[in-house]
């Protein structure tokens, strides 16, 4: 139940993304649903490999390279999924952060 409403939370903030940045489209509702299960199966094994091999990196930029591994699997679920695009990497960063505080937001009030 809880990858359900996880997988709902990701789709919505994705939404929300993909009105508000520019760059960032999704063609279909399908699409969404596909990219938000993309986006979670992305996160869950793709970002902590990346996360630990670009910890130099991040140490060095006291942390703000994390924000483009963010865009980065933002991006690599784009790529992915068709009907989900992304025109240029500033519009992954920001759409993965969109993504990230929106999906925060809305998980304050889904938890138990």
């Amino acid at each position: 139940m809880g990858f359900l409403i996880h997988t709902v939370v990701l789709a919505i903030a994705i939404w929300i993304a993909a009105n508000v940045v520019p760059g960032v489209t999704v063609t279909s509702w399908s699409s969404l649903a596909i990219a938000a299960l993309v986006l979670g199966l992305i996160n869950a094994i793709v970002r902590p490999i990346l996360t630990i091999l670009t910890l130099p990196i991040t140490v060095l930029t006291l942390g703000l390279f994390y924000l483009v591994v963010n865009g980065v699997a933002f991006a690599l679920a784009a790529a992915l999924v068709p009907g989900f695009q992304i025109a240029t990497i500033t519009g992954a960063i920001l759409g993965a952060l969109l993504t990230s505080v929106v999906s925060w937001f809305i998980g304050l009030f889904t938890r138990k």
